[in-house]
C-alpha cells in the first residue's frame, strides 16, 4: 500500500470509495469533483436527488469513476441509519462529513425544531458516521475521515454583525473541532488520518437558507457575502490530509504556530488548582 495525491491510500485495487455528505452543492460538490479526478469511486449523500443526479452523471462521464447517490436527510434517524450502513462497508476508505446547516438567528427567537435539526445534522450525524467508518478502517489498516467545521468554532463571545447570530451553530462546530482533535489523538498510533477542516466565509449558497429547506433548482448559487473560492478550501484540506495535519484552517498564516498557541492556552486552562 502507498499514499498518493489527495491523501488517498492506494492499493492494487485503486484508491477505494469515498463517501461525501452534503455533496449536492458547495464544498461537498468540490470534494466530489477533486476526489473523482484523483480516481476515487464515490458515494454522494444529500437531500436533493436532482442535484445529486446531476453531479453523479457529470463525474461518471468526465472522470470515469463509479458514483452512487444516496438521497438522505441526516436529521432523520432512518436516513442516518441507511447512510451509516453504507459508510461501514469494506470498500470505504475516506469519509468526508461535510453536511451541515446553520440555523442562524437569535437563540430565544429561533424555532426549537430548527435548533434540534442543527444538532442532529452537525453533531449527531457526524458522530454516528465517524463511528460507522472508523472500526472497519482500523481493521483494514487504512482510511481517513475529514470533518468539516468552521472558523466560527473559534468565534466564542464575539458579537454579531458582521458575524451571524450563531449560538447553536457555533456550539456544534466547536464540538466538531474538539471531537476530531481528540479522536485524532486517540488514533495517533494507527494508520488512519483524521482531519477537521475549519473554513471561513466561503463562496457557496450556505447562507441562502437556515436549513429547514434546501436551495431550490439545479444551478448552484453563491450567497451575496461571497468568500474564499470553494476550490481553495478543498485544495487546502486535501494538502493538509496529505501531510497528516489534524487541523486545517484555509488561508491561515503559520497554522502550526496558531495551533501551538491554542494548545498552550488549553493547557493553561487545565492547570488551575483544584480545591
Amino acid at each position: 500500500m502507498r499514499t498518493t495525491g489527495a491523501g488517498r491510500e492506494e492499493t492494487a485495487d485503486g484508491p477505494g470509495t469515498a463517501v461525501v455528505t452534503g455533496a449536492s452543492s458547495g464544498i461537498g460538490t468540490r470534494y466530489a469533483e477533486r476526489l473523482a479526478e484523483a480516481g476515487w469511486d464515490l458515494v454522494l449523500v444529500a437531500r436533493r436527488a436532482e442535484r445529486l443526479d446531476e453531479v453523479a452523471g457529470r463525474l461518471r462521464e468526465t472522470a470515469g469513476v463509479a458514483v452512487e447517490t444516496l438521497v438522505a436527510d441526516l436529521a432523520v434517524p432512518e436516513d442516518l441509519a441507511r447512510t451509516a450502513a453504507r459508510v461501514a462497508a469494506e470498500d470505504v476508505a475516506l469519509l468526508v462529513n461535510n453536511a451541515g446547516i446553520n440555523g442562524y438567528g437569535y437563540f430565544t427567537e429561533t424555532d426549537p425544531a430548527l435548533l434540534t435539526r442543527v444538532l442532529s445534522v452537525n453533531v449527531t450525524a457526524l458522530t454516528a458516521l465517524s463511528r460507522a467508518a472508523v472500526p472497519g478502517m482500523l481493521e483494514r489498516g487504512r482510511g481517513a475521515v475529514v470533518n468539516v467545521a468552521s472558523q466560527l468554532a473559534f468565534a466564542g463571545s464575539l458579537p454579531p454583525d458582521p458575524l451571524p447570530r450563531r449560538a447553536v451553530y457555533g456550539g456544534t462546530k466547536g464540538y466538531v473541532v474538539t471531537f476530531t482533535r481528540t479522536l485524532a489523538a486517540e488514533l495517533a498510533d494507527t494508520p488512519l488520518r483524521i482531519q477537521v477542516l475549519c473554513p471561513g466565509l466561503t463562496a457557496t449558497e450556505f447562507h441562502l437558507t437556515t436549513g429547514e429547506e434546501s436551495v431550490a433548482g439545479l444551478t448552484q448559487q453563491v450567497h451575496a457575502e461571497g468568500g474564499m473560492p470553494v476550490d481553495e478550501v478543498v485544495t487546502a484540506s486535501l494538502a493538509a490530509l496529505e501531510r497528516g495535519d489534524v487541523v486545517c484552517v484555509p488561508g491561515l498564516d503559520d497554522p502550526d504556530r496558531a495551533l501551538e498557541r491554542l494548545v498552550a492556552a488549553e493547557t493553561g486552562m487545565r492547570a488551575v488548582p483544584r480545591p
